[in-house]
């Protein structure tokens, strides 16, 4: 997997899953634009990748803003000369339950999350297609934007968003050779810290100890190491046909998620009214309703 003569861009990079993702991009090759909205942390992120043997560039800054995400770009283009991937994984919490959330904190969550990831898309792509040589765009989703999560109304809309754009992505950028994949991550980070069910094997990975098989494989949780294997693979050549796709990575588990489709369908010439629904309901629907957030299995429930 050489990423030799590779150029990226990894947002939110100082630390955690984002840090991972551009020190393995670095490690197969690639010179990589590492962005964080510390200073103190972009550069220390820029040391530690460059003391590894490889080349980094740090450009400070929020995502969310057209001028952000250009200079991102520009940053990859006069330091190295060129752009081939982006990984879009700058990332916020304000977790509240939708009664308690406030304007700001459902703004601020939608603005770096889903504004962010479409303006530096967008300033990605204009610059792939100039260059004429295909790209490779990865974006960072959750099991919250497929599932759900309590107390997670901003994190979760954003996250289902980034997926519906990234199949639209997928079909306007193809004849441009260039990818547009999502990864699903579930890893041990500053937002899974807090996450009830999570917080035991997050103070086990601190603790230097070994997390156990259940945690591994079960639940599919590791540390950010474990998810930078499936952003390396999606950059490089081997994965040239895969695009719009939502792949799921963590511990010792890759998976595919599926795209949304009809489960369960019924048909009522002249169309439905209300009480044609509720004399099919119990028969064709009922049994066939879909579930709400992660299901867990029962080690995890019981935390």
């Amino acid at each position: 997997m050489d990423l030799t003569g590779k150029v990226a861009i990894v947002t939110g990079s100082g630390q955690g899953l984002g840090l991972a993702y551009a020190r393995e991009l670095a490690r197969r090759g690639a010179a990589v634009v590492v962005n964080d909205i510390n200073a103190d942390t972009a550069n220390a992120a820029v040391a530690a990748i460059t003391a590894e043997g490889g080349k980094a560039h740090a450009v400070t800054g929020a995502v969310g803003s057209t001028e952000v995400a250009q200079a991102l770009v520009d940053g990859a283009v006069e330091t190295f000369g060129r752009l081939d991937i982006l990984v879009t994984n700058a990332g916020m919490l304000r977790d509240k339950v939708v009664w308690k959330m406030t304007d700001e904190d459902f703004d601020q969550v939608l603005n770096v999350h889903m504004r962010g990831t479409f303006t530096c898309v967008r300033a990605a792509a204009i610059r792939m297609r100039e260059q004429g040589e295909g790209g490779r765009i990865i974006c960072i989703g959750s099991p919250a934007g497929q599932r759900g999560n309590f107390g997670q109304t901003n994190y979760s809309g954003a996250k289902a968003g980034i997926l519906g754009m990234v199949r639209t992505w997928a079909m306007e950028l193809q004849r441009a050779n260039i990818t547009v994949n999502a990864v699903v991550p579930v890893a041990a980070t500053a937002m899974t810290e807090t996450v009830p069910f999570l917080k035991p094997y997050v103070e086990a990975m601190h603790n230097g100890e070994q997390l156990p098989s259940f945690a591994r494989r079960e639940l599919g949780f590791g540390g950010p190491e474990d998810a930078a294997g499936i952003v390396a693979f999606l950059a490089g050549d081997a994965a040239a046909e895969v695009t719009g796709q939502a792949v799921g990575v963590g511990g010792d588990r890759l998976a595919l998620w599926s795209h949304p489709d009809m489960t369960t369908t019924a048909y009522h010439d002249g169309g439905w009214d209300a009480e044609a629904i509720e004399q099919e309901w119990p028969t064709t629907f009922a049994d066939h309703l879909e579930s709400v957030g992660e299901k867990l299995p029962e080690e995890a429930s019981a935390q």
